[in-house]
């Protein structure tokens, strides 16, 4: 074999072994990496919320690790830590106490871990998602 043969085939070969190993899965991986996992899930349209309905969530409800959850009389509420927000949106009735809170605009429709319980005497409630307690903070008096 001459050494130009020699080299030739080595380039040949180079170039056939460089031709399978990119062969090899390459194209594939962004095949299925373009593809979603899952379905997105759809959100119903958030339900008009009643302020009789929200009244006894209405205020500030204080937990042991310095956080709290706030809500208003149109059932808007927000939960923070540290001065940061960890959720916001609306609390939706579900009756006996309980109420969901909305996902990214829209309502899961079921109960979920995304909620909050009030004990009987409405002093308390209980957030679902780390089975937490709050206290429901006294109210603050304006001046005049």
């Amino acid at each position: 074999m001459t050494p130009r043969t020699r080299s030739t085939v080595l380039a040949v070969c180079a170039c056939v072994a460089g031709l399978v190993l990119a062969g090899c899965g390459g194209g594939e991986e962004k095949k299925y990496a373009a593809e979603p996992s899952a379905a997105p899930t759809t959100l119903a349209p958030l339900p008009a919320v009643r302020p009789a309905d929200v009244k006894p969530l209405v205020g500030r409800w204080v937990g042991t690790a310095k956080d709290y959850f706030q809500f208003k009389a149109d059932g808007s509420g927000v939960w923070v830590r540290g001065g940061q927000k960890l959720w916001s949106g609306s609390a939706i009735p579900e009756g006996g106490g309980k109420y969901r809170f909305s996902w990214n605009g829209g309502d899961p429709k079921t109960a979920s871990y995304w909620g909050v319980s009030l004990d009987g005497n409405k002093t308390s409630l209980v957030f679902a998602g780390t089975n937490q307690t709050y206290k429901k903070a006294v109210a603050k008096k304006g001046k005049g």
